[in-house]
């Protein structure tokens, strides 16, 4: 006879422990949706200073419970086995966070193009973007304290603390003192798609958003300016190029 299910109690072992699994997802996505709900109503510069307040409270409640549960110390807010954690570990982990992350990304594309079409994939690959970018802005702006104009400078910095950064290469090159060259001289995902000898993904409709929407997000003054990505051509030393410019 199948066991009937009728309350968390009637789980076993293994159930229980998928259970607390997704309970950790639903916690995931009810922030996320919590967040594009205040940024539809009042926008994304005000969502982003509420998120301010809601992240620190958020984490702390959050943190300490878990602390307490799972018997580990905390350390100024940091569970104490990652402040006990040797750099090259924590170094490879920031490694398997970033793949994991554009895995995800990957995953997701690839469930929309399944269901609906290619077209569809972009269009929502395009979209998260716009989302993505100036949080992603924000919480490494957050990070590093920068100042609200943080300039080329500031946009060096935070463009080596992006996800990309730890599972890309790339290089930033100054043109002068209002201008920089960031090239992405190894693409993850372009690099891929070039050893199962398919052409390169044409992510210049996403670049043209990811790209300007986080210098923007660094400093508002910063223009941005693709010199190539693909479909365009380009030289085997980089898939994509962007010139980011901050006017006189």
């Amino acid at each position: 006879m199948v066991h009937e299910i009728e309350r968390p109690e009637d789980l076993n072992q293994e159930q229980m422990a998928r259970f607390v699994l997704d309970m950790f997802h639903r916690i995931f996505v009810h922030y996320t949706i919590w967040f594009r709900e205040v940024e539809h109503q009042v926008g994304m510069k005000k969502a982003l200073e509420i998120m301010e307040t809601a992240l620190s409270d958020s984490y702390s409640v959050q943190m300490n419970r878990m602390s307490k549960f799972f018997g580990f110390e905390l350390v100024n807010g940091i569970p104490k086995p990652l402040l006990e954690m040797p750099q090259d570990r924590l170094l490879a982990l920031m490694n398997n966070l970033g793949v994991n992350w554009i895995a995800n990304d990957g995953i997701w594309f690839q469930a929309v193009e399944k269901s609906r079409d290619m077209f569809d994939a972009k269009r929502c690959n395009d979209s998260a973007w716009t989302d993505f970018s100036p949080i992603e802005a924000w919480s490494i702006k957050r990070f590093l304290n920068l100042p609200e104009h943080a300039g080329l400078e500031g946009l060096k910095k935070a463009l080596r603390f992006r996800m990309y950064a730890f599972i890309n290469v790339q290089s930033i090159i100054d043109e002068g003192p209002n201008s920089v060259v960031f090239q992405m001289n190894d693409c993850r995902v372009q690099s891929a798609r070039k050893r199962r000898g398919l052409d390169d993904y044409p992510c210049k409709s996403a670049g043209l958003v990811e790209y300007s929407y986080f210098a923007e997000s660094i400093d508002s003054r910063i223009k941005t300016e693709c010199i190539g990505c693909p479909p365009d051509d380009h030289p085997d030393e980089w898939f994509c190029a962007w010139r980011f410019t901050l006017p006189k």
